[in-house]
């Protein structure tokens, strides 16, 4: 990589509640479609975690 490369895009990071006033349009789409996809990935680990519930009741039965 030489001086005149572009620098590295950086990782987008959205803390909740900080100000969003002086985000662009895109910075604002960038930070929706991170949320969904943490938001699918939180919902996929709650469902792996009830259906480990459910064969563990079920073992105890």
């Amino acid at each position: 990589m030489s001086l005149f490369d572009e620098e590295p895009r950086r990782k987008t990071v959205h803390d909740i509640g900080q100000d969003l006033s002086l985000l662009s349009v895109g910075e604002l789409d960038d930070r929706i479609s991170l949320l969904r996809a943490e938001i699918a990935r939180l919902e996929e680990e709650r469902s792996r975690k009830g259906d480990s519930k459910v064969a563990a009741e079920a073992l105890f039965r």
